[in-house]
């Protein structure tokens, strides 16, 4: 019943026969049975040249020849024709011809024998001992002995096949090695289209070539349709079956109430234009694309594809050509000037999984992923399963091993890359803040120019200077203000524990030397081996200072602390966008950091300083506390100083400003200085000039903007065509390490042959193969496409397709129940490939819009509804359970696109996974967004979804399953989100005043009124009497109870609170009728 599982009616397990590794069936080709008949009596009479009987060996020794054998001609002599295709013919052909080439390789054929099967060539003329078939005929080398199972060949036979293929292995010219495969079967035919005869007169007389078709058979049947469902029914379907939410009452009543004959079609007509059809039918294609938003296996890490999602709704919204939809999905990177959105589009099959396990190998994964893309096109396009293929030829259809691979080269020549998918508004800032930065950059680049000639001197001035002398203050006293533990250790570091807080504030207090004036004050960050990656930063060695305070507390004074104002701060290293300099500027929010770019050639887990000076020397008197204050408040966690010691010195500005680093580098002969550290002296010289700080702080600022900017834009995945083509081989019984013959992008050799682009090369061949196959699949000589297009439609409104078998239009399918109802219809998409106009169709035929009823004489002749004479009666899917809750409750949020919410879930859904997923549930709008939104992990789904019948998007889903079970019921009773609704739902119903308008006096302004719009909310329709005094006693029942209740304080809103969970969980409310 379901696409994501094998059909019900077809075995994929191989038989014993079929997959025995053998060399002969690892070879391939076809055919000649005329041939053969004629030259049977002269393959008897070879035959009984050799009868004497061999037994089974492997002996590397050729059999030893009988005194009857014959003599053995010339190889110069040998006629194939008559003396080897004989021996084909009585030892070969039965598990090597055109309907069972055993490994892809055919003996009836003599140019097929020498091309060889899935090993590649069989025959090397010339070289009887490097060709395979011979080694397998004396079983010799690493293949097995042929005929397997069965005698050896006569001694006499081998050596005239040994002589013929070190003669040259000679064939007629007429015994091609081209084959052309051709199969009888209904879906490989092309399609035509039918002629509609006779009347199909639907409702109001109008005419849909649908009922045509479906009356037709109906009256071969002699069955009669269904009645039309009445209004309130219909208008339900439809907004059903084309939006997924439920219809207003106001828009119940207009429908029903209107008198124009058009009235139907006029609705059809505006919910196709409702921007809720492309979610309802987007999430008929994400089952098939297996959208999900992580990367699979045990892991199961978070993806960013969200942007292919929104893709697939704009799309469909758009009624983009299916055509053009398919060829963008399979290969939008490979269109001329191809746009962002267009890459968006190939996330189709980056869904794959990714497996991050340790020790896993690659490339077999990657090879298992291309794997996965070729069966989900052939199930999503062709309606076949040519996953079966991958190991064997298939058993049941006319597609070959090598058929499998050919498609499998299509798509192994992709890169797997991801791109930023800013929207218009970050486009436009992108392109605001590039131009800032350019013009900011300008006067920098002026002013550095000048700077630079006076570089030389500058070195002279530094080589020059002392060292100026350091002195290392003892901590005295130590705390912090969010509970990190500080522990002094040798040398006078501080070193922070393990379990730091998020982010903190260190006070350190000092007893200052006072026989120097303090002008400068300096902060080591250093390395420790209790530090993650060493340090200096507890975050992988990095770490944010936001703000660097020094304070003078005087002895007589010890509480009053005088802040000194640092006027200046250099290091010896900054991470870009986080200079020394944020120390001190004031704002909590900027910091030094201390990161280093990639492939830069700096280390990032090494000592740093940095050097702060007082706009007036620290003159310390005896007693006089020194206290040094460093804020670290990054918004992300633990990007503190792990490891730290202060100095200070008294030195002159002009000594300190130059870091010790700066100093070695002054130090190095010039003809040996690195261009790193070329770098890195221009830096610091120019640094010097106060005119440049100004120029700098402006130009950092908007390159702050625009990386957050950057970091803001959404990711997605898609393909990128492989700078080099990859070769691709058939795959020994599907072993990615077994490697067979090589095998060129193409498809199936039962479907028209692909056209490709003749004046390329080889290379620009591999790399354009996906967009002519994508091409193909739509072209008009491909009879599958179309077919199985409209048959999901039909399923889509249906239930089931007219092919029964939706994901397999092959031998073991069902064949269609209105055979030409599915190519008209076919034929109709492939006018123009509108989905819109198909599902329109549809929708507008009388037998979409009969009754649902199953009526005895159906029940009975027709329970499955093949013949079409009533509508079906659906369950809705899980994401439609939830959004008919949130339409009825009023809480739908109706964006469109957008990332994954988190809806609330029950506790502990993750224990059972091996990494813990984050799940930071969502408030405000986001936690009232459609099912489809939802965020999917893989291996822990939000627990509603698969309570509903939800795939696990682990494989393509051509059709869910529809099961009925007491946890879906006790879903809607007691799940948090559902009582949410129901909470919504009730205050929406106290809302309500008197009907519009009043059915009978009795319900006017009263309970009656509510309850009755109630269900007309819920069901679309009004309810019974019965119904009513039912919904009433339970009504009274409750607030009864809850008025006795001393915990509830609004029992008036819990006894509504409580119909409303009744309405919500009736099998009504989540059934399409």
């Amino acid at each position: 019943m379901v696409a994501c599982q094998p059909s019900a009616t077809t075995s994929f397990e191989p038989t014993q026969s079929s997959c025995r590794e053998s060399p002969l069936r690892e070879l391939s080709m076809k055919s000649c049975w005329l041939k053969l008949l004629v030259l049977l009596p002269l393959a008897w009479w070879l035959a009984c040249c050799g009868m004497s009987a061999v037994s089974p060996t492997f002996d590397l020794s050729l059999p030893t020849a009988s005194a009857a054998d014959q003599p053995v001609a010339d190889s110069g002599s040998i006629d194939f024709e008559k003396q080897i295709k004989p021996i084909f013919a009585k030892h070969c052909v039965d598990c090597h011809k055109a309907d069972k080439n055993e490994s892809g390789y055919r003996l009836d054929l003599g140019g097929l024998a020498i091309k060889g099967g899935d090993r590649g060539a069989a025959i090397v003329p010339g070289k009887s001992d490097e060709s395979l078939l011979f080694q397998a005929l004396v079983g010799k080398g690493d293949v097995t002995a042929m005929p397997y199972e069965k005698s050896r060949l006569p001694a006499a036979d081998i050596e005239l096949i040994k002589n013929w293929i070190d003669g040259g292995a000679k064939v007629p010219a007429s015994d091609s090695a081209s084959t052309v495969v051709k199969s009888d079967h209904w879906s490989f035919q092309p399609i035509r289209r039918p002629l509609i005869k006779g009347q199909g007169s639907g409702v109001r007389g109008q005419q849909n070539p649908i009922d045509v078709f479906v009356r037709a058979r109906l009256e071969r049947e002699k069955l009669a349709p269904s009645p039309e469902a009445d209004r309130s029914t219909l208008i339900r379907r439809l907004n059903l079956d084309l939006l997924g939410v439920l219809p207003s009452p106001d828009e119940v009543r207009e429908f029903v109430s209107d008198p124009e004959p058009d009235a139907y079609e006029r609705l059809v007509d505006r919910l196709l234009a409702s921007p809720a059809y492309g979610e309802r039918h987007g999430r008929h294609w994400l089952d098939i694309a297996r959208y999900a938003d992580s990367n699979g296996f045990t892991i199961d890490s978070a993806r960013q594809v969200w942007k292919y999602r929104e893709w697939v709704i704009n799309a469909i919204n758009a009624d983009r050509p299916f055509d053009q939809f398919t060829v963008e999905q399979l290969a939008g990177d490979l269109l001329p000037n191809a746009t962002t959105e267009q890459l968006v589009a190939t996330g189709f099959h980056r869904n794959t999984l990714v497996n991050e396990e340790g020790g896993t190998d690659q490339e077999q994964f990657r090879v298992e992923a291309v794997v996965d893309r070729v069966s989900t096109t052939g199930a999503a396009w062709l309606g076949l399963t040519i996953g079966c293929a991958q190991c064997h030829s298939h058993k049941y259809d006319p597609i070959s091993q090598r058929d499998f691979y050919k498609v499998f080269a299509v798509f192994n020549q992709c890169d797997e890359p991801s791109v930023l998918v800013p929207s218009a508004e970050q486009l436009a800032a992108q392109k605001r803040l590039d131009a800032e930065v350019a013009e900011a950059e300008k006067p920098l680049k002026e002013l550095d120019t000048e700077l630079l000639k006076g570089l030389p001197e500058w070195e002279r001035s530094v080589a020059s200077q002392s060292e100026g002398g350091w002195t290392i203050l003892d901590p005295a006293v130590w705390k912090t203000d969010k509970g990190a533990t500080l522990t002094k250790i040798e040398d006078s570091r501080l070193l922070v524990d393990f379990s730091t807080p998020a982010n903190d504030v260190y006070t350190i207090t000092f007893d200052p030397p006072d026989d120097i004036p303090i002008t400068a004050i300096r902060l080591e960050a250093l390395n420790h081996p209790s530090l993650p990656m060493m340090g200096p930063g507890r975050a992988d060695g990095n770490f944010v200072l936001s703000e660097f305070e020094v304070f003078v507390s005087p002895d007589s004074q010890p509480s009053t602390l005088n802040a000194q104002l640092i006027t200046k701060a250099i290091a010896d290293h900054s991470q870009e966008g986080y200079p020394v300099s944020d120390t001190i500027d004031g704002k909590p929010t900027t910091g030094w950091a201390i990161n280093v770019k990639p492939n830069s050639g700096e280390m990032l887990n090494v000592p740093r300083e940095a050097v702060f000076f007082p706009k007036e020397p620290i003159v310390a008197k005896p007693g006089t506390k020194l206290i040094v204050k460093m804020h670290q408040l990054h918004s992300v966690p633990n990007y503190l100083v792990g490891c730290f010691r202060i100095s200070v010195s008294g030195a002159s500005a002009d000594v300190l400003s130059v870091p010790a680093s700066i100093k070695k580098i002054v130090a190095t002969p010039a003809d040996k200085r690195s261009k790193q550290q070329i770098e890195q002296l221009q830096t610091a010289f120019k640094n010097t000039d106060p005119r440049r700080k100004p120029l700098t702080d402006k130009l950092d600022g908007l390159k702050k903007q625009l990386d957050a900017l950057n970091k803001s834009i959404p990711t997605t995945l898609v393909f990128k065509p492989k700078a080099e083509p990859r070769p691709t081989h058939i795959m020994i019984r599907g072993d990615f390490l077994r490697k067979g013959a090589a095998v060129e992008p193409g498809v199936p050799d039962v479907l028209p042959a692909i056209q490709v682009s003749k004046d390329l090369d080889a290379k620009k061949r591999a790399t354009s193969a996906r967009l002519d196959f994508a091409k193909w699949l739509c072209s008009p000589d491909n009879p599958l496409t179309a077919r199985v297009t409209v048959n999901r439609a039909w399923q889509a409104f249906f239930g089931t397709g007219l092919v029964p078998t939706e994901n397999d239009f092959g031998t073991q399918g069902d064949p269609p129940t209105h055979p030409e109802l599915l190519d008209w219809l076919a034929s109709e998409l492939m006018a123009d490939w509108s989905l819109k106009r198909l599902h329109r169709q549809v929708v507008t035929s009388a037998t979409y819009r009969q009754a649902s009823h199953v009526r005895p004489e159906l029940r009975e002749r027709d329970p499955a509804n093949k013949l079409l004479a009533r509508q079906a009666r659906l369950r809705l899917e899980a994401e439609l359970v939830r959004d008919v809750c949130l339409s009825a409750s009023g809480l739908l949020t109706r964006h469109l696109g957008g990332p994954g919410v988190n809806p609330p879930q029950p506790e502990g859904i993750y224990i059972v996974t091996q990494q813990k997923k984050p799940w930071a549930e969502s408030n405000g709008p986001d936690r009232f967004r459609r099912g489809m939104y939802t965020y999917f992990w893989r291996s822990s789904p939000y627990p509603m979804l698969p309570t509903f019948d939800a795939p696990d998007a682990n494989g393509t889903c051509t059709r869910r399953n529809r099961s009925n079970t007491p946890l879906q019921a006790l879903t809607l009773a007691n799940d948090r989100s559902f009582h949410e609704f129901a909470v919504g739902l009730a205050d929406r119903i106290m809302s309500f005043g008197p009907l519009p308008p009043t059915p009978t006096p009795s319900v006017a302004d009263s309970d009656d009124a509510r309850l009755w719009q109630a269900v007309e909310l819920c069901y679309s329709r009004v309810p019974t009497d019965l119904e009513l005094r039912k919904l009433r006693e339970f009504l009274n029942a409750q607030r009864t109870a809850f008025a006795t209740d001393p915990k509830d304080k609004d029992p008036a809103k819990s006894a509504w609170v409580a119909v409303a969970r009744v309405l919500l969980n009736l099998d009504e409310f989540i059934t399409r009728e």
